[in-house]
C-alpha cells in the first residue's frame, strides 16, 4: 500500500541542559520516591463522584484516600512547609536583626575587640562567603535558573515549527487515506486479470505451442537470411583479399625491396601474405527452406480461435462472477462514510490550525512577560551577589593589617558597607524568591510525578481506562464515545500503543464494530449464485469441431518437418571460426609498422596505402559478417534447444484435442460443469489471497495512525514535560538553591563586615 513519510519526529533531545534536568529528576525522586498513586487517585475521584449517594458510607473511604494522598505527597508537603517557614521567618528575622542593630546589639555597635585569631577568622569568613556566593552564582544558582528560563523561551519560539509539522502530518493522514482505499480496490483488477489470463491459457497448452511455433519460424527465417548474407559476403571478401595480396606482391617485387636496408623487411611481409584469406566457409551449409515452408503451413491454423471455442462457455459465467465481485467492492467503498468523516475532520483540523496560528503570537507575548519576570528574579540574586563580590573585592584589597579598627581605610570601609548592603537586600528579596520557588516547586514537581512519569510508563492511560471513571454509566469511556457501546473493550492505552506502532486506525479503534469488512469480504456470497447457474448448464456442442482433418495433417507434417534433422554441428563449426585467418586490423597495423622501418620513399607510401585498404575492407565487410554470424549463432542455438520440445508439444496437443472432441460430442454439459467448478476453485484461491491481503493492509497500513500518537507525544511528552515542566523545575531548583544559600551568606557577610568597616572605638592595652 503506498504510504507517505511523516515529518514529525516525536523525540526531543535537550542538549547540554539535559544534565541539569537529570539532576532535578534525581532531586524529585529524593523528595518523592513513592510510585504513582493509582489506587489513591481512583479512590479520590470515585469518592467525589459518589459522594452524593451516601455521605456517611463514604466518610471512611474518603478519609482513607486523603491519608493515602498525604502519604504520597509527604515529601512535597514537608518541602513546601519548610519554604513557607522560610517565607515567614526570614523577613521577621531580618526585621528583628535590623532593630537589634539599631540598638547597638547584634553587631551594630561600632566597636571591635582585638583577638589573637582575628586574621584567621577574617580569612575563614571571607572564604566561606566566597564559596557560598560561588554556589549561588554557578552551581545551583543564577546560571542554572537563567539557563532554564532561556531554554523555555527558546523552545516556545521554536514550537511553531513542531506544531506546523504535526498539522501537516494530520492533513497528510487524512488526504492519503482515500488514495490508499482506492489502491486496495484497484488491485482487485490485477487479481481478476490474472484469473482470466489463466483461463485463456489453461487448456491443452495451445498458447505455449503457438508461441513456440512462431519463435521457430523467426529462427528459421534468421538462419536463411544470415546464411545468404554470409555466403555473399565471404565471396566478396575472398575476392577483395585476393586482389590485395596481388597488389602487395607486386609492390614487394619492386626493385626498392632489393636494397640491403629493405630486403629483410620485404621478406617478412612477403611471407605473411598467405594469412590474407577467409577462414569460415558458409557455401556448403544446408538450407532450411523446406522446414520453413512446413512451419508456415502449421501457422495457418488459428490456434487462438481454438482456445476461444474451448473456453467460450466457461468464460462467460466466471467473468460475470468476477465483474459482480468488482462492482460490489466498488459499491461498498462508496457507501462507507469515509469521505464525509474525513471532510468533517479536515474542516475541524483547518479551523484548529487557524486558531493556533492566530493565538501563537499571544502565547509568545505572554511568554515574553514570563521570561522578563524570571529575569527580574535572577537580577535580584545578581544584585545581592554584586554587593557581596564588591564587598569582598574592596575589603580584601583595601584591608591593612597594620591599621587599627578605627583607622581602617576608605576602600576597606566601603567593602564592609557593600557586604551589609548585600545582607539588607537578601532580607528584602529572599521571601519573594522563596514564594516563587514554593509555587513552581509544588506545581512543576507534581506535574512531573503525576503526569510526565506516569505518561512515560503508560500508567496514566490505565487510570483513564478505569471502568466508570470518566462516566459513571460507562464501563469503557472511549468505546462509549465512538460506538455508543461502553461494553466494547477499547482502551486509551491500547489505542495509543497501536498508533505508536503505526498500525492502521481500523485496528487501533476496533472499527469492525462500526463496519465489519469480514462480512463484506466473504467471497462465498459472490460465488453461490454462479455455482447454482453452473450446475444447471445444458449445452449441445455436438456440431462444434475443434480441429479439422486439415489442421491435424498440418500438425503431423510439422512433427516430421525435419527441423530436428538440421545439421546443427556444421553450422556451429563454421560459426565458431573467425571470418579471416588473421585479424585484418592487426595485420594492417603490423604492415604499417614494417613500412616505417623502410627508407622514406615510394615503397613506404605504397605499403601504408595497402594497410589503409585492408582496414577499409575490415570495417566495410568483416564487421557486417561478424554481426550476421552472431545472429545466425543465436538462431541455430534456439532451433537446437526447442526442436525436440516442439515435437512433444505437437503430439500432446493432437491427443488433447482428440480427447476433448470426444467429450464434447458425448457429454459436453457435464464436462463443462466439472471443468468450470475446478477452475472456480482455483480463482477462489486467488481471491482468498487478495482478501487476506486487503484485511492485513487495512489492519496495519491503511490510515496508519502514527500522527495521532505524535500529537499526543508532542502535547504531553514534549510541550508539557520536556519544554515546560523540566524548565520550570530546573528554574525553581536553581532559584531555591540560591535562596537557601543566602542564609549562610548573610551570616558570613555580617561577621566579615566587622573586619572591613571603620570602627568608632577599639580596645587599648597597656604595655
Amino acid at each position: 500500500v503506498p504510504t507517505k513519510m511523516y515529518d514529525t519526529g516525536a523525540y526531543y533531545e535537550p542538549g547540554p541542559i539535559g544534565i541539569l534536568f537529570k539532576v532535578v529528576h534525581a532531586f524529585l525522586y529524593l523528595v518523592q520516591p513513592n510510585p504513582f498513586p493509582q489506587v489513591c487517585i481512583l479512590t479520590l475521584i470515585i469518592s467525589s463522584i459518589l459522594i452524593a449517594v451516601t455521605v456517611l458510607y463514604l466518610l471512611l473511604p474518603l478519609f482513607l484516600s486523603e491519608l493515602q494522598a498525604i502519604y504520597y505527597e509527604i515529601g512535597f508537603i514537608v518541602s513546601a512547609a519548610l519554604g513557607l517557614l522560610f517565607i515567614l521567618l526570614l523577613p521577621l528575622v531580618g526585621l528583628c536583626f535590623c532593630m537589634c542593630r539599631c540598638c547597638d546589639n547584634c553587631g551594630g555597635e561600632m566597636h571591635q575587640r582585638q583577638k589573637k585569631n582575628a586574621d584567621c577568622q577574617r580569612s575563614c569568613f571571607a572564604t566561606f562567603l566566597f564559596v557560598a556566593s560561588l554556589i549561588i552564582r554557578q552551581v545551583v544558582g543564577v546560571l542554572c535558573a537563567y539557563a532554564a528560563n532561556q531554554h523555555l523561551t527558546n523552545q516556545v519560539r521554536g514550537a511553531k515549527k513542531l506544531v506546523n509539522s504535526n498539522f501537516k502530518d494530520l492533513k497528510t493522514f487524512l488526504n492519503d487515506t482515500p488514495a490508499q482505499i482506492d489502491y486496495l480496490v484497484s488491485q482487485y483488477n490485477t487479481t481478476k486479470d490474472k484469473a482470466l489470463s489463466d483461463l485463456n491459457s489453461k487448456y491443452f497448452g495451445l498458447g505455449g505451442l503457438a508461441i513456440s511455433i512462431r519463435e521457430t519460424k523467426e529462427a528459421l527465417e534468421n538462419v536463411s537470411v544470415s546464411v545468404e548474407v554470409l555466403q555473399e559476403g565471404t565471396e566478396r571478401l575472398h575476392a577483395n583479399l585476393t586482389e590485395v595480396k596481388m597488389h602487395l606482391s607486386n609492390t614487394l617485387n619492386d626493385s626498392a625491396c632489393s636494397a640491403a636496408q629493405a630486403a629483410s623487411t620485404c621478406n617478412i611481409i612477403r611471407n605473411s601474405l598467405h594469412q590474407l584469406n577467409i577462414n569460415a566457409n558458409f557455401s556448403g551449409l544446408p538450407g532450411v527452406s523446406s522446414q520453413l515452408a512446413k512451419v508456415n503451413d502449421v501457422l495457418k491454423i488459428d490456434l487462438s480461435s481454438l482456445v476461444q471455442k474451448l473456453n467460450m462457455f466457461i468464460l462467460l459465467d466466471i467473468k460475470n462472477v468476477l465483474e459482480s465481485i468488482g462492482s460490489n467492492i466498488t459499491t461498498f467503498t462508496k457507501t462507507l462514510p469515509v469521505q464525509k468523516i474525513l471532510a468533517d475532520l479536515m474542516i475541524y483540523l483547518t479551523q484548529s490550525e487557524t486558531y493556533v496560528q492566530d493565538y501563537f503570537p499571544v502565547v509568545e507575548q505572554y511568554d515574553f512577560y514570563r521570561w522578563l519576570g524570571c529575569l527580574i528574579l535572577c537580577c535580584m540574586l545578581v544584585l545581592i551577589l554584586v554587593f557581596y563580590y564588591l564587598g569582598l573585592l574592596c575589603g580584601t584589597c583595601g584591608y591593612d593589617k597594620h591599621a587599627s579598627p578605627t583607622t581602617r581605610g576608605c576602600i576597606s570601609n566601603t567593602g564592609g558597607n557593600f557586604l551589609m548592603a548585600g545582607v539588607g537586600f537578601s532580607f528584602l528579596f529572599s521571601w519573594v524568591l522563596m514564594v516563587v520557588v514554593v509555587l513552581t516547586f509544588v506545581t512543576g514537581g507534581n506535574v512531573e510525578k503525576l503526569v510526565c512519569e506516569p505518561f512515560e510508563d503508560k500508567t496514566l492511560f490505565k487510570v483513564l481506562d478505569t471502568p466508570y471513571l470518566l462516566n459513571q454509566h460507562w464501563k469503557n469511556y472511549l468505546s462509549g464515545i465512538l460506538f455508543k457501546n461502553p461494553n466494547i473493550n477499547l482502551t486509551f492505552e491500547k489505542v495509543y500503543s497501536d498508533c505508536k506502532e503505526n498500525k492502521g486506525i481500523y485496528t487501533s479503534l476496533h472499527l469492525e464494530h462500526l463496519f465489519n469488512i469480514n462480512e463484506f469480504l466473504n467471497i462465498s456470497m459472490y460465488t453461490e449464485d454462479a455455482a447454482l447457474r453452473i450446475e444447471h448448464i445444458q449445452i449441445n456442442l455436438s456440431k462444434i469441431i475443434l480441429l479439422d482433418e486439415t489442421g491435424k495433417e498440418n500438425l503431423l507434417n510439422f512433427s516430421s518437418s525435419g527441423i530436428e534433422g538440421i545439421n546443427f554441428a556444421a553450422y556451429l563449426t563454421e560459426i565458431n571460426k573467425s571470418v579471416t585467418k588473421v585479424d585484418l586490423l592487426s595485420f594492417a597495423n603490423d604492415l604499417e609498422a614494417r613500412a616505417d622501418q623502410l627508407p622514406k620513399g615510394a615503397l613506404e607510401n605504397a605499403l601504408k596505402g595497402h594497410a589503409n585498404n585492408i582496414r577499409t575492407i575490415h570495417n566495410q565487410q568483416v564487421v557486417p559478417l561478424e554481426q550476421a554470424m552472431s545472429t545466425l549463432n543465436q538462431s541455430i542455438r534456439l532451433l537446437k534447444r526447442t526442436s525436440s520440445e516442439l515435437m512433444v508439444k505437437v503430439k500432446n496437443v493432437i491427443s488433447a484435442v482428440n480427447a476433448a472432441q470426444l467429450l464434447i460430442n458425448n457429454n459436453a454439459s457435464l464436462v463443462i460443469v466439472q471443468e468450470t467448478k475446478k477452475y472456480m476453485d482455483t480463482i477462489v484461491g486467488y481471491f482468498e489471497q487478495y482478501i487476506e491481503w486487503v484485511k492485513e493492509s487495512i489492519a496495519m497500513e491503511v490510515a496508519a495512525c502514527k500522527p495521532i500518537a505524535n500529537v499526543i507525544d508532542t502535547a504531553v511528552d514534549i510541550f508539557l514535560c520536556s519544554y515546560i515542566a523540566d524548565s520550570v523545575n530546573t528554574f525553581w531548583f536553581g532559584l531555591g538553591g540560591s535562596s537557601i544559600f543566602l542564609i549562610p551568606a548573610i551570616i558570613f557577610a555580617v561577621r566579615l563586615s566587622k573586619y572591613y568597616r571603620r570602627m568608632d572605638t577599639e580596645d587599648v592595652y597597656d604595655e
